[in-house]
């Protein structure tokens, strides 16, 4: 595996190792990563209650992410850099709006500013290369 080669491969790698740890961390230790996030950790879950299986699926959701994140800086695969962009600012948004409306605790906005911090960046750094919006020659060959 190559190390990216441009600073909108490197945003996404850093997005995407931090991805891939958390989930680690999230499937190992559910209950530091709900800590983190500032939701209350129970010392003993009631029946029907599914949050322990809830952050296993999302954890590991953030190990594949990681994973698909890292391998497309390593690739240099810009149209996906691309794509992550506007993605991650809606992200951004509805994990925001959790946190506004009361729904999330207020620490949760930190999941919301990563994402939309790392899509400025990331935005900023494919615009700085030129690599913002796809080229008509570039779209034209593929």
């Amino acid at each position: 595996m190559r190390l990216p080669r441009s600073f909108s491969g490197w945003t996404i790698a850093v997005f995407g190792f931090l991805a891939f740890a958390l989930g680690l961390l999230g499937l190992i230790s559910p209950e530091t990563l709900l800590v983190m996030l500032g939701f209350e950790v129970l010392d003993a879950r009631p029946a029907g209650d599914y949050t322990l299986v809830y952050m296993a699926a999302s954890s590991m959701a953030a190990v594949n992410m990681g994973v698909y994140y890292v391998f497309a800086a390593s690739a240099n695969y810009t149209p996906f850099f691309r794509w992550t962009v506007p993605f991650r600012l809606v992200t951004f948004v509805v994990f925001t709006t959790l946190v506004v409306t009361g729904a999330a605790p207020a620490k949760f906005f930190g999941v919301g500013l990563w994402e939309g911090l790392g899509a400025v960046i990331t935005g900023f750094a494919l615009w700085r290369e030129g690599n913002l919006l796809p080229s008509r020659q570039n779209a034209e060959a593929t």
